[in-house]
């Protein structure tokens, strides 16, 4: 999976998020275009779009949604900070890939939501199913959910939403099945010991689970990395460190299941996710 999976495309142009703090308003209403340049290097988490992501093996999308300020469409975004590309549009290039790939299936995360009111939420979940259609597998229980279930049903889409709102619609996931433990650290080894503890603690049955492989930087990392930002300052210098650790886990119900983490192109993070499951079959294969 890919943390912030939109990111890829974060308009400087935009203006700022109606989440973020009053101290990073006023920065940018300062500084202007100068200030979003910054904002940039520490909000893009990715490089790669939704069909890069997509061929390179990415099947779980983080997604936050938000509406933009005097916005005249009152159109949905993707946003983190700024702005990003319209929702509508991100959904239509990922269901280009399912349409060529049918037997691919994706889990889109709707995670946050900025800015939206009831009607909005009705206008996304009709987008929803204006897109999709029937590749959306209605929610039921997570140990249910096989590859041979989804092909034979024809799904290729799970859609978790994390608002009241998904009780009202069948192909909703509730968002609390799929919790996503975050670490909060810019500290490597406070990341793995958080890493782990959580897997320790996870339901084994009922619901997915995300370890998010992802260091967040605080203010002070920020203004000391200003100009390099996220990716050279935190993501590849922990790289090494991270990756150990993934290549230590094991798949399954006692251990990890959908693992995250910021620009998904760096090392052999994707390759090494997708061996796990191998070694999970194999493990099977001992055990009959």
């Amino acid at each position: 999976g890919s943390h912030d999976s939109f990111s890829f495309y974060i308009d400087e142009a935009s203006p700022v998020g109606p989440e973020q703090p009053e101290t990073v308003q006023n920065f940018v209403s300062v500084f202007g275009t100068v200030a979003k340049k910054l904002m940039r290097k520490w909000l893009a988490t990715q490089t790669m779009n939704f069909t890069s992501q997509l061929g390179a093996g990415i099947r779980y999308f983080d997604l936050r949604i938000s509406t933009k300020p005097r916005d005249p469409d009152n159109e949905l975004y993707f946003a983190h900070g700024l702005f990003s590309a319209k929702v509508k549009e991100g959904l239509e290039e990922i269901n280009a890939f399912l349409t060529e790939h049918p037997k691919e299936v994706v889990f889109l995360d709707f995670n946050h939501f900025y800015g939206m009111q009831k009607y909005h939420h009705e206008k996304l979940v009709q987008m929803l199913k204006d897109t999709y259609g029937n590749k959306m597998c209605p929610a039921i229980f997570a140990h249910e959910v096989t590859l041979q279930y989804l092909w034979e049903k024809e799904h290729q889409v799970l859609v978790f939403y994390h608002s009241p709102v998904a009780v009202e619609v069948a192909f909703l996931w509730p968002g609390q099945m799929m919790p996503a433990p975050w670490a909060n650290t810019t500290d490597p080894e406070k990341l793995i010991q958080f890493l782990q503890a959580s897997i320790t603690e996870r339901r084994k049955k009922g619901s997915f689970f995300i370890s998010q492989v992802v260091l967040t930087p605080k203010a002070s990392t920020v203004v000391k990395g200003v100009a390099s930002g996220l990716r050279e300052t935190i993501t590849e210098r922990a790289l090494p460190a991270m990756m150990e650790w993934v290549r230590t886990q094991k798949a399954g119900e006692s251990g990890v299941n959908i693992i995250t983490a910021d620009f998904v192109e760096l090392g052999d993070f994707i390759s090494t996710v997708i061996k796990l499951n191998y070694a999970l079959d194999e493990g099977e294969d001992d055990t009959t």
